[in-house]
């Protein structure tokens, strides 16, 4: 009967706060901040090719990232006679002036940016498949 008086023990739980960094500080925070300004300072260097699905069949164009000092209105202009789309400059409160084109444009926009020396290739980021 020695282990019939005795109650059955509940398991034990582990204090997390205990565990915790006593100090209070992230070790990896300064390290974290570090990658995110190398990533952000990479993003913002680069030209994004996207494409955007509207309504069924139609989709639109858009190219961000361009250089300040360029003239979007030229570029929409040449871009528009060359390949017989319509464009437009949109004002994105992130993303600044943002160009969009109708339909897939990604690959006649690349290669216009490479021929006319606007931009990279390393630089120009063609998102989406195809």
């Amino acid at each position: 009967p020695l282990f019939a008086t005795r109650r059955p023990s509940r398991p034990r739980r582990m204090d997390l706060d205990a565990l915790s960094n006593p100090a209070g500080k992230d070790p990896f925070a300064a390290i974290e901040a570090e990658e995110e300004e190398k990533v952000e300072e990479a993003k913002s260097n680069l030209v994004h090719i996207r494409v955007q699905q509207r309504n069924g069949r139609k989709c639109i164009t858009t190219v961000q990232g361009l250089n300040a000092q360029l003239d979007l209105k030229k570029i929409i202009k040449a871009v528009k006679k060359t390949h017989c789309c319509n464009g437009t400059i949109v004002e994105d409160e992130e993303m600044g002036q943002v160009l969009q084109f109708q339909g897939d444009q990604r690959d006649n926009v690349l290669k216009f940016l490479l021929e006319n020396e606007l931009a990279d290739k390393a630089k120009i980021k063609k998102h989406g498949h195809g």
